[in-house]
């Protein structure tokens, strides 16, 4: 086989305000693999077919002199260099016994077509079977990991994984879920309701509004035109509040909460023995991650989880499904879809 193109999109200077597409990313169609060729050392080549576009990106567009800790999510990316975030790819090439040619890995991968990776371990991909035929795009979404690691996550295992840990949920109970319209907060809303609970729900648009009622929230409101605290007078008393906004709301829902309700957010406080509870999601995945996809990809395809997402297509549109996600004018989960198998 001839060498292949692998088109990749890098980080080419450090951004002041928003990302400019070809300025701070550029999509370079230079580099070539020879992927019956290339080195594996044991290792492995993986085709890129899904990329997840998140807000943290922006955060690790900064100086190499920056402050930084923990896995690579955390580093800044490196001028010159692709850009990475989770995705779904298929194997084309293995001298790895673990790793089957058409099997796909799930993990933190490049922004480029194909990428060689010396094994799953040490890269921290998985292995995803998909069992259910469903798009590769819902992994990286509602059945995809989250970036909560980095404190920065909104997909689907940050839901699941904090409710089920944290929510204590009972049958009959009130959850209150803010950015409802979001790939978390819409996925604890129906976490929520399969645990029987009435679930108010908040977004800042009508559309998200009528997408939260789609997917069963009891009641559902544009908290920009809506007095959030008139809301929860009258629906409440909150026994589980999943805080995805902070600031005032949080204040409200404080008020407005039952003796004994848990807060699923960023400390302890003590006020009516309320308990607000952030979550590394490290400490949880390996209690819930076998448990989640044997959960959350069969309900997705049996429909009773619902969810939306934007997939763009291109690797060379990634510069600008990121600009998009920053101004948060995508209107959901941003999927940036770089190839079919």
């Amino acid at each position: 086989m001839a060498p292949t193109r692998n088109a990749r999109m890098i980080f080419n200077s450090m951004p002041v305000g928003y990302p400019v597409p070809g300025k701070t990313t550029v999509y370079d169609t230079a580099e070539m693999i020879d992927i019956e060729k290339v080195p594996l050392n044991g290792g492995f080549v993986l085709k890129t077919l899904v990329l997840s576009v998140d807000p943290y990106l922006r955060l690790r567009m900064r100086g190499p002199d920056a402050k930084s800790s923990g896995n690579g999510m955390r580093q800044p990316f490196k001028l010159g260099e692709s850009l990475a975030s989770h995705g779904v790819g298929v194997v084309v090439r293995s001298e790895n016994a673990k790793v089957k040619v058409g099997s796909h890995a799930y993990g933190l991968i490049a922004h480029q077509e194909y990428s060689v990776f010396k094994d799953l371990e040490s890269q921290g991909l998985i292995m995803i079977e998909n069992k259910e035929k469903l798009p590769w795009s819902v992994y990286v979404g509602v059945a995809g990991m989250s970036e909560i690691s980095c404190g920065m996550g909104d997909t689907g295992q940050t839901a699941y994984y904090g409710w089920k840990e944290y929510s204590k949920a009972k049958n009959g109970e009130v959850a209150f879920v803010t950015a409802g319209g979001g790939s978390v907060g819409s996925l604890v809303i129906q976490l929520a309701k399969l645990d029987g609970l009435k679930v108010i729900a908040s977004a800042g648009s009508a559309e998200k509004v009528a997408f939260m009622k789609n997917i069963g929230a009891d009641v559902a409101f544009n908290y920009k035109t809506t007095d959030t605290a008139q809301v929860l007078e009258r629906e409440g008393p909150i026994d589980v509040y999943w805080d995805n906004v902070g600031g005032q709301t949080l204040d409200t829902a404080l008020e407005k909460a039952n003796v004994g309700a848990r807060f699923i957010n960023l400390m302890q406080v003590v006020a009516k023995r309320i308990t607000i509870q952030g979550f590394p999601f490290d400490d949880l995945q390996d209690k819930y991650q076998k448990e989640f996809y044997a959960t959350i990809p069969e309900k997705l395809k049996s429909g009773k989880i619902k969810h939306k997402e934007e997939v763009t297509e291109g690797l060379d549109k990634v510069g600008e499904v990121i600009l998009r996600v920053q101004k948060g004018e995508n209107k959901a989960k941003a999927v940036v879809k770089v190839a079919d198998e």
